[in-house]
């Protein structure tokens, strides 16, 4: 998160309620998430989760004054979506961009206690750095699993949150998943840092551009770089 950027004062005030409003009342979100976790059904968990995505709109909209504007039309159905990573913002988004999306995370993340079983139960994807044919067949049977049940899968190809502005090569992960899901990939842009990723948020707008479904069976460099060109049509230094 930057911390060298001036910032006035609103932006400083506006902020600072924001992180109060925002994540004390996410304790209580992640309570009530647990408990449904434990006593409701998938279905209603996935919904508390979303709930807790909308939450953070609501704060966004109300105390930050970040407006958020969607360009272009998600196709329906199970997709393999690419989304660009500029800051947490888009990790929280998921839920309101896309249908109960099932994301690829990181073994790292799944290996948290609690977190594991809830993002299971969500519909992560844990992605092992090493992966051997075992776990990438587990891997894949997942998200497969997912997606027949007609909903999109997600990942942020460039394997973690990069500076706006960057434009890095894709991991090599991307390119494997994108051959045996055998699905069409929808790129999706996002310029969140500017605003988002800072200590001090500045208001502004943060767009989404959906790009055109890419089709399955391509040869990996034109898989990707039709990828990468894709999300960062909003990446300007």
């Amino acid at each position: 998160m930057t911390r060298t950027d001036s910032a006035s004062n609103g932006e400083v005030l506006r902020s600072l309620i924001f992180y109060a409003v925002f994540y004390s009342c996410s304790f209580f979100i992640v309570l009530a998430c647990l408990f449904t976790l434990l006593v409701s059904s998938r279905e209603t968990f996935r919904r508390t989760v979303d709930s807790w995505s909308l939450f953070h709109r609501w704060c966004m909209r109300n105390l930050l004054r970040i407006s958020i504007v969607v360009e272009g039309e998600m196709p329906p159905g199970a997709v393999f979506v690419a989304m660009k990573h500029e800051s947490f913002f888009e990790a929280i988004d998921l839920p309101q961009v896309l249908d109960h999306p099932g994301v690829f995370a990181k073994a790292e993340l799944m290996s948290i206690p609690g977190w594991g079983l809830a993002g299971d139960r969500y519909g992560l994807v844990t992605v092992e750095r090493e992966q051997g044919a075992r776990t990438l067949r587990h891997m894949m049977n997942a998200a497969k699993q997912i997606s027949g049940q007609g909903r999109p899968l997600a990942i942020f190809p460039e394997g973690s949150r990069v500076p706006h502005g960057a434009r890095p090569e894709l991991k090599s992960g991307f390119a494997g998943i994108y051959k045996l899901l055998k699905l069409q990939v929808v790129p999706i842009a996002v310029n969140s840092g500017p605003v988002y990723h800072r200590l001090w948020k500045r208001a502004g707008v943060i767009t989404y551009c959906i790009g055109s479904p890419i089709q399955p069976g391509l040869p990996r460099p034109e898989a990707e770089a039709l990828v990468r060109a894709a999300i960062n049509v909003l990446n300007t230094p």
